[in-house]
């Protein structure tokens, strides 16, 4: 069969270089659980490798129609277990019964939704690995006073250890995206609790971020109420500033002010 035509509309971007494929697959621990979940696999250039472990108990998700006729003739090993479906819509609970992993050359359009929607189930994925946009590699690995610091660094390093293992240049991908990439590995860190309400934290730090220039006292008045008392210095900080502990110090600090 023919090569999967790259549809702009789904982001996808494939891997050619067999060699950093190889890379994407080592950076998966070998002390991780055998279930793992591929998102994304087009044309199956990590698949092979993964395929190759008999360690790996893998499944494959695909939204890519095309895709998945490719894979169920080339990769005969995968038959039962193909999802042809959007992982941003599945419940993956359906699918995995026990801790799983996670890994892919992600498609560009939906990177950080993909990031966000680990922080929903990151009880029950201890590690994920993979390509995204190295500017989206970047603002994940990002610590407090970064210009790239932003919501997905505070919120995943909140529950994950983030580790930018290396870049990779645009040539190696059939078509060639306009950007450079990057493989990054996400380790789930032992914090069961964070202290504080969760719910809130996203809130603030959503908030406090998509209003980045102004000082916490500004971008936070949708969510204080007037005779809140924001003469701490805190309050004069601009949201890059602020550490992940410190903005849950933040947050229960302001939880009784919420409107």
């Amino acid at each position: 069969m023919e090569k999967v035509r790259a549809k702009k509309n789904l982001g996808q971007h494939f891997l050619k270089d067999l060699s950093i494929a190889r890379r994407i697959v080592a950076s998966l621990p070998a002390d991780v659980p055998t279930q793992v979940l591929e998102i994304g696999p087009g044309m199956g250039v990590l698949t092979q490798y993964l395929l190759e472990n008999p360690n790996i108990d893998l499944k494959v998700v695909e939204l890519d129609g095309e895709s998945v006729v490719y894979l169920q003739k080339n990769f005969p090993a995968l038959e039962g277990r193909i999802i042809p479906a959007d992982f941003l819509k599945l419940k993956l609970e359906d699918y995995f019964a026990d801790k799983f992993c996670i890994i892919g050359n992600y498609p560009y359009n939906i990177s950080s939704q993909i990031f966000f929607k680990l922080l929903d189930y990151r009880d029950s994925v201890p590690v994920l690995t993979g390509m995204v946009q190295k500017e989206v590699a970047e603002r994940i690995a990002a610590r407090e006073g970064s210009k790239t610091y932003g919501i997905l660094s505070v919120l995943l390093q909140a529950y994950y250890d983030i580790e930018y293992l290396f870049t990779v240049d645009e040539k190696v991908f059939d078509p060639p995206p306009k950007v450079k990439s990057a493989v990054i590995r996400l380790t789930r860190n032992g914090v069961k609790q964070i202290g504080c309400d969760e719910v809130l934290l996203k809130k603030i730090v959503k908030t406090s971020f998509n209003q980045r220039r102004k000082t916490l006292r500004n971008s936070l008045k949708s969510i204080l109420k007037p005779e809140v008392d924001t003469s701490d210095d805190v309050f004069n900080k601009r949201p890059e500033q602020l550490s992940v502990q410190s903005f849950i110090e933040l947050t229960n600090k302001i939880e009784k002010f919420i409107v």
